[in-house]
Parts: C-alpha cells; structure tokens; sequence
C-alpha cells in the first residue's frame, strides 16, 4: 500500500512537472546565451599636444560636458589671438574701403570722379571683403581648435580603461579613455532559429544577471536582427562544401531594460552574462 502511494506521488510530481514544461515552452521562450550590453566608445583627442591634466581616474562617474583630459592650450590660444588681430585689421580696412567706394560713387554722381576709380574701388572692396571672411572662418576654426584642448564626457556615465599619463603627446584619434554611457543598458540575446516562430518586436521580456542574484529586470524586446550571429563573423560558415552538417544557429534579440535606476546602472556592467525569459503567448 505504501508503495502504491509512493508511486501515485510520483506520478503526480511528473505530471505536474509536464503540465509546468510544457506551460513554460508554449507561452515563454527561453535562452542563457545573453549578455548585458551599454553604450561604450573610446574617447581621444581631435588635435596633437602635450597633454597637462587628468581630472579623472579609471572607474570614476562623471556628468556631461565634464572636463576628463586637458591639453596644453598655448600654441593654440596665441593662433586664436593672432587670427583675431588679423580679422580685426581686416575689417578696419573694409570699413575704410566702403567709405572710399561710397565718396567715389558720389563724386562720380557729381562728374568729379571717373568710372575707373570707382571700378577699383569696388575691385578693393570685395578683395577685403573675401579676406575678412577668410580670416573670420580661420578664427573660427582656430577657437575650436582650442576648445579641442579639453575632452569632455559626452554623456553622464563612467570612465573606463585609462591609457595615458600627464606629459605623454597625444595624437589626433589616439584613444585616451574608455567611456560607459550612464543612462541606458540592453540586452543581447542569442535566440535558436526554431525558437523564432511567435518573437516579435514589442515582446515583454524578464531578463536575470548572474552577477546580481534574487533581481528580475524587466525588458521588452526592441529590435531582431536581420542576420544570424555567424553572418558577420570573421570566418563566416561556408555550406557549400560537400561535408555539411546542419547546424542550429542563433539571432541576437536586442531587449531593452526597462524602469532603471542609477543603482541598476552602476550594477549592470557590460558584457554581464544574463538569462532571458520572453512571452510569446
């Protein structure tokens, strides 16, 4: 009799468990080949110099428009001045030279002047006028060049990697710092072809990180890749050769994370490993 019981529990715990399976791959769609992705970059500088002043260290959060790295700003704060002083005479002399067009046309009105004079008047005039706009464009150019000098964040977030010190010469594109933006994190899941059928664009999704345990994220998924993963690999597969074997492959999901706190942020570094659950019923 207790082993009929013991049987009859088993059952029981095995069809409860098949109803459970099969609920879960009907209404959710299920992967552990996710990972938590942010938006990063490489910040460096647009001009050459000595660079002077870190304001930052590595794994520091910073806001916005923050000054990370200054370069010395001397050579290209005396072009500045000098291209000023240049556009400033020149438009002393475009000045000088309208009053001369303006007394010429006059005295021509009044047959006291001739139409060759007034002729180079006008030739002269335009002459500045094309070097007071060539001036004012270097000026411009030279400002921001200046304003080049300081590397600023281009969003709240963190800084990464720092791959510079205080007097070494930093060179046009040479990163300098590795930079986390702050405010949105997704993730990118790797779902199997056959698991396609009913994933769309809109899908609510529950995302977990290994790394923050007993925290459900909420997610929606926000866009499908038009390739599998192995599409834009280094080696993509060839299926033309006579061995092939079938092979399920895999499109990445991207799902947005939804109602993020700062905390959330700081917690959910890029490259995390996560496991997505999303409602396909």
């Amino acid at each position: 009799m207790r082993k009929q019981a013991i049987i009859g529990l088993i059952v029981v715990i095995a069809s409860v468990a098949g109803i459970y399976i099969a609920y879960q791959s009907y209404f959710y769609v299920s992967t552990d080949n996710a990972t938590v992705q942010a938006q990063t970059t490489l910040l460096s500088s647009k001009i050459s110099g000595i660079i002077v002043k870190a304001n930052v260290q590595e794994n520091e959060k910073v806001k916005a428009g923050q000054v990370l790295v200054e370069i010395k700003p001397d050579d290209f704060k005396n072009q500045v001045d000098q291209l000023e002083s240049d556009e400033g005479s020149l438009a002393a002399q475009v000045k000088g030279a309208e009053i001369t067009y303006r007394r010429t046309l006059d005295l021509l009105s009044k047959g006291a002047s001739t139409q060759e004079r007034l002729d180079n008047a006008r030739i002269q005039l335009q002459s500045l006028r094309e070097k007071l706009k060539s001036a004012q464009a270097q000026a411009a150019s030279a400002k921001i060049n200046l304003d080049y000098t300081r590397v600023t964040a281009p969003t709240d977030g963190k800084v990464g990697r720092k791959s510079f010190e205080v007097g070494m010469l930093a060179n046009p594109g040479q990163p300098l710092l590795g930079f986390v933006e702050g405010t949105e994190r997704w993730v990118v899941a790797n779902l199997k072809e056959t698991d396609l059928d009913h994933v769309s664009e809109g899908n609510k999704a529950t995302v977990t990180v290994d790394a923050i345990s007993g925290r459900d994220f909420e997610g929606v998924i926000e866009s499908i890749s038009p390739t599998t993963g192995a599409t834009f690999s280094l080696l993509p597969p060839d299926n033309a050769t006579g061995n092939f074997t079938k092979v399920v492959q895999r499109v990445p999901v991207r799902i947005k994370l939804l109602n993020l706190n700062e905390h959330d942020i700081d917690r959910l570094q890029s490259g995390l490993s996560a496991e997505v659950k999303i409602r396909v019923h």
